[in-house]
């Protein structure tokens, strides 16, 4: 699943979230009744975009990530792959614009 496409000032320190646990987009969610996520892996493309920190987030139903710096002008693409309790494994991304704001 892809997100709308966010906007970041490069001297900006924000946090965006992907969630699994609660509707996206009309889609229902993508957790099962008693199943969280477990773990984690977040990747940024092109090199420049700093991931500060991630965690798991809303009682194991969603990834929130920090995310610094980049180049002005620049669109990255942030994705993040989850594995449940219940060893299902999934891919989100978003891209992050970067532009003084």
């Amino acid at each position: 699943m892809l997100y709308a496409q966010k906007v970041k000032d490069p001297l900006a320190v924000l946090d965006y979230e992907f969630a699994w646990g609660r509707e996206h987009g009309g889609e229902p969610p993508w957790l099962q009744p008693g199943e969280f996520v477990q773990t984690e892996t977040i990747t940024i493309s092109p090199a420049g975009l700093t991931l500060e920190s991630s965690d798991i987030t809303a009682g194991g139903q969603s990834v929130t990530v920090w995310l610094s710096q980049g180049t002005t002008g620049t669109t990255y693409t942030v994705r993040c792959k989850v594995v449940t309790t219940e060893s299902r494994t999934d891919v989100r991304s978003m891209s992050v614009l970067v532009q003084n704001r």
